[in-house]
Order: structure tokens, then sequence, then C-alpha cells
């Protein structure tokens, strides 16, 4: 990226500015429910069909809509820190790990999903920003809001790759443990899992960071 674009880019390298939040609000909601479609897309890959059954084989948001995750939590978080940080989620797409074809690593391969499909719309924006002539304020101030999309995809990616139940991380690590430890770290997270993920949400969050600004610095 030349030094021209990369001065342009100022304002895009802070997504989370004030002036992008609503715009940020309206992104983070259509991530995260394709998000959940993926992994219920995945899981039909391999055999199970219980979200089609359910009804949340669907991007129609009415579907995936959480009260509390999608609309109060994020509107809650953003007027604490001051329009700093927001995050929302999406009712978890069901599925059956016992119809699943793979019944060791299929888990891991439906909680992989979601966060490659946010991947994968990160880099789809990201290639759009890079071919944008910002030769204009009006292309510049677009490419900023695109840039809104790639960096809230690449937090809903990093945070659900964190291995804390329920995130899609933990499922991936159930895969990777031996099954003896995976079984006691699952009767582990179901004791403690929740209170576990709030204390990381509310006081480590800023670990990954570094990470999600690398990723989005690689992209953009």
């Amino acid at each position: 990226m030349t030094g021209c674009r990369r001065a342009a880019f100022n304002k895009v390298n802070t997504p989370m500015a004030a002036a992008n939040l609503i715009f940020y609000f309206l992104v983070i909601i259509p991530s995260a429910i394709i998000h959940e479609y993926a992994h219920g897309f995945m899981a039909e890959l391999l055999g199970d069909k219980t979200a089609r059954y359910a009804g949340r084989l669907t991007l129609n948001p009415i579907a995936h809509i959480d009260l509390f995750g999608t609309i109060l939590m994020p509107l809650f978080l953003a007027l604490a820190s001051g329009g700093s940080f927001m995050f929302a989620y999406a009712k978890p797409v069901p599925y059956n790990p016992y119809n699943l074809r793979n019944q060791r690593y299929g888990p891991a391969l439906v909680g992989l999903a979601g966060p490659v499909a946010n991947f994968l719309l990160a880099l789809a924006f990201a290639i759009v920003i890079r071919l944008m002539p910002l030769t204009s304020e009006s292309l510049i101030t677009m490419a900023s809001l695109l840039s809104t999309i790639v960096y809230a995809n690449l937090i809903l990616m990093v945070f659900n790759l964190v291995p804390i139940a329920p995130l899609d991380g933990s499922k991936i690590l159930y895969a990777l443990l031996p099954p003896a430890t995976s079984q006691r770290l699952q009767m582990f997270y179901a004791r403690y899992g929740f209170f576990i993920l709030i204390f990381f949400v509310f006081v480590l969050f800023d670990l990954l960071q570094p990470i999600i600004n690398l990723l989005f610095n690689l992209l953009v």
C-alpha cells in the first residue's frame, strides 16, 4: 500500500470511532447472523438437518435475533464504553452432534464454520477497499465504512475462536484433546464456562485487540 493510501486510511484504522458507531451496529448483527447460518449449513453438509427442521437455516434476521444478545447487550456496551466497544450475538443455531457423520471432528468443523464465514466476509470487503481509488473525500468515507465491516467480522472471528465454552473455539479444542481430557474439560465448562466467559469479556478482552488489529492491518 502506498504512503498516500496509508495516509488516507488514518481514520479507517480507528473504525470504532463514534462516527462509525451506528454503522457498526448495523453491520455486526448481520455478520453474527451469517456466522450462525454457517454453523447450520456446515452441520447439514455433515449429515445433521436439525437447523433446517427448526427453521434456522435461513438468513432471515427474524429467525436469529436474540433480544438480549442482538439488541440490548450491544446497546448497553456501546453506552457503557462511550462508543469504544460493542459486541453482539445471534441465537445459536441448533444442531445434533450425534447426527454428524464424523463424531470426533464433526463438531469442530461445525464450530469452525462460523469464524471462517466471518473471515471470508472480512476478506471480501478488504479486497473491495484495496481496489477502491481513494481520490475523493466521499470515496475515503466509503472505504472507512467498509472497513468497519472488515473490523466487525474480525472481532467475531477472533472472539469466537477463544477456547472457552460455549464459544466455537471450545469445540475445536475438544476435538484436539484426547477423549478423556476432552470429556473432563466439557464437564468443567458445563459448571464454570459461563462465568469464565463473562470474566474474559469484561476483563481480558483487550488481550485479543493486538490480534484483531494485526489482521485488520494485513487485510486493509
